[in-house]
């Protein structure tokens, strides 16, 4: 991919780089994983064909997705940079940001023992 290559001046603009080309990705990856085939290994399949060939989830197989009518690439390029330049000015302009931490869930404790539970005590049945 074209944006991979791209030197970048600075660590700052190295990682509003990579903030880009997740955005570019995410598309593709989405496609896939709603086809149901290994969404990882299509995008990095994606990312080193050349120009307009992608994967088309209707067939199942790599073609040229402009000459096919799939897509029109300078639209879904567009939207995904303003959508990733919108979050990505929110956040730098913002004073501060309230995330919430993911906590973990515990593992849920095993049951217990089989059997009618409340059925003791009975004495003199025997």
């Amino acid at each position: 991919a074209v944006v991979s290559t791209q030197s970048t001046g600075n660590q700052d603009q190295e990682i509003g780089a990579d903030i880009v080309l997740k955005a570019l990705r995410q598309p593709a990856f989405h496609i896939a994983s709603n086809a149901g085939v290994d969404a990882n290994r299509i995008v990095e399949k994606t990312m080193r064909e050349s120009d307009s060939v992608g994967y088309d989830a209707a067939i199942g197989e790599f073609v040229d997705l402009v000459k096919t009518g799939v897509i029109d690439p300078t639209n879904v390029v567009r939207t995904a940079l303003i959508d990733a330049s919108g979050v990505a000015s929110l956040l730098t302009t913002a004073e501060c940001v309230i995330t919430e931490i993911p906590k973990e869930e515990a593992a849920m404790p095993m049951g217990g023992g089989g059997g009618m539970g409340g059925m003791g005590g009975m004495g003199g049945m025997m």
